[in-house]
């Protein structure tokens, strides 16, 4: 079964979204727990009791377990594992984005079935040139993996990356201008058409407040949409941003739920809550 096919069964039977595990050192502290690696471990395996076996979707992030050096990457492999046994489709979020045996060796840390860290789907970056993913890209195909590629964030930064303009070549031989996140965009959605993936294993990262004005947004695939809850993003701000593509929008929230810790319990009834106002919206 492809991503694409998972994630859309995934949604369907728990509805439409996504929970970060982001080990925050505030959040840590927060729990009550120290930040350490047994801190860390307390933290994750909690989040995957009462998360993993009822969310469609978790995202942990990977730069919050490596600072805790390999013991680190011990509990994130064990994250991935519970999630994934739980039921959950896990999208690992490390943004990695390099060239060639570089590039391929990342692809094989994540996306290979037989790999510590094999995930559902990760998190890329193109701006070392969109065809710089290829090997994320043909990995994934080959394993029944997804990838998720950064288009649009709503950091106040990216902006003078992904607004910037290019002169692109059309489909009809002439040039067009484009923003550099239109371009993106138009390149996951060529590399889901070539596939002929119905349901779209490539899918975008475009951030929950940003200003979509003059982008298509229906890239054939999934869209992860971080920036609820915390930074600031509304389940109505989707409705704004994504009115014509709602149904391929995966919201994402980490620390407007994970602040709800440390009982399971009460972490599972913030993620409902959300997920059933997403419900009625979406």
């Amino acid at each position: 079964m492809t991503f694409g096919a998972r994630l859309d069964r995934a949604v369907s039977a728990r509805g439409r979204l996504c929970v970060g595990i982001d080990p925050h050192p505030a959040l840590l502290q927060a729990w009550g727990l120290a930040d350490d690696a047994a801190g860390l471990a307390r933290f994750s395996r909690t989040a995957v009791e009462a998360l993993a076996g009822e969310v469609a979707v978790v995202k942990p992030q990977s730069a919050f377990f490596e600072r805790h050096g390999a013991a680190g990457i011990e509990v994130l492999e064990e994250t991935v594992r519970a999630s994934r046994a739980a039921g959950a489709v896990v999208v690992l979020d490390v943004k990695r984005g390099d060239i060639g045996s570089t590039a391929a060796a990342y692809a094989d840390a994540y996306l290979r079935t037989d790999a510590p860290l094999a995930a559902d789907a990760v998190t890329v970056s193109p701006y070392l040139g969109f065809e710089s993913l290829r090997p994320f890209l043909d990995t994934a195909r080959e394993n029944g993996a997804g990838v998720f590629v950064l288009a649009l964030t709503s950091n106040p930064e990216g902006g003078s990356v992904q607004r910037a303009r290019v002169v692109a070549e059309d489909v009809g031989g002439g040039t067009v201008s484009r923003t550099v996140a239109g371009e993106v965009l138009a390149a996951v959605r060529a590399e889901n058409a070539a596939a002929g993936d119905r349901d779209g294993s490539v899918g975008a990262v475009v951030g929950a407040t940003v200003d979509p004005a003059g982008l298509d947004l229906d890239v054939g695939g999934p869209l992860l949409v971080p920036g609820l809850g915390a930074q600031g993003g509304t389940p109505a701000d989707l409705r704004r941003v994504f009115a014509d593509v709602l149904p391929r929008v995966l919201p994402s929230a980490s620390r407007s739920v994970l602040r709800a810790g440390p009982d399971g319990a009460r972490l599972l009834a913030a993620a409902a809550r959300l997920r059933d106002e997403l419900g009625t919206l979406l």
